[in-house]
């Protein structure tokens, strides 16, 4: 099998390393290119940047067709202010109980209409409701519930959607550290493809014992190496 794709100058394994860490790590294009030098290989910080835009989402849907979608039956759900060159967005996150990312939606509004048009999506992707949906106070969660989630548990105890709020960390650490969003396209892009590989290489370590942080830190590793270097040549 090629070590290269085509149109490529360097290895599949080079590229899959710098995608690889800039959607599972807070590091920017510049270090990443340094890390690189470092390793005797020139790429500039623009190449590196058009490999992330190229691969990031093919990588996140092939993680995504890999693992399928045996989330939680608790769904936990929040959303977030966003602001890209001034103007205010609420990205929308869903997560389960153990804190993989199911769905993301970045919209203009924070409504009843906004709600239902995310969970539509949620529901598309997992293709069954859950058992209890978890969100904060925001009113519009009561219309969506009653409109798609009939069947499910719906909670919105203070404090118990600490999952969800936590789950938006990585965004507002990569968010400063790119100096913030610049499109809304670019940010639900962006943040979509994270999800997956967060999903995916983000071991929770303290809840492990080492042994088992080793083992399924290699087995998430292996997962993501067999995706770059099986990926077709060309897309």
């Amino acid at each position: 099998m090629r070590d290269h794709y085509k149109g490529y100058r360097l290895p599949k394994s080079v590229i899959g390393f710098a995608v690889r860490y800039y959607y599972r790590s807070k590091i920017s294009l510049r270090d990443l290119s340094e890390m690189l030098q470092d390793r005797g290989l020139s790429v500039t910080y623009e190449t590196i940047r058009n490999w992330c835009q190229t691969w990031g989402p093919v990588y996140a849907r092939d993680i995504r067709q890999k693992r399928g979608s045996a989330f939680k039956d608790k769904w936990h759900i929040d959303e977030v202010r966003v602001k890209i060159k001034g103007e205010a967005f609420w990205l929308w996150r869903l997560v389960d109980s153990t804190g993989e990312e199911i769905e993301i939606l970045l919209q203009r509004r924070r409504n009843a209409k906004s709600a239902i048009r995310f969970l539509k999506k949620a529901l598309k992707r997992i293709g069954q409701p859950p058992r209890v949906m978890v969100t904060d106070k925001l009113k519009s969660y009561n219309k969506a519930h009653r409109v798609l989630l009939r069947t499910s548990e719906h909670r919105s105890h203070k404090r118990s959607n600490n999952r969800a709020e936590n789950s938006h960390q990585p965004t507002r650490e990569k968010e400063r550290q790119m100096r913030g969003f610049k499109t809304p396209g670019y940010a639900q892009r962006f943040l979509s493809s994270m999800g997956a590989f967060l999903n995916l290489l983000k071991v929770k370590r303290y809840s492990v014992s080492a042994k088992e942080y080793r083992q399924k830190l290699k087995e998430s590793l292996s997962i993501f190496h067999e995706i770059v270097v099986s990926h077709p040549q060309s897309i």
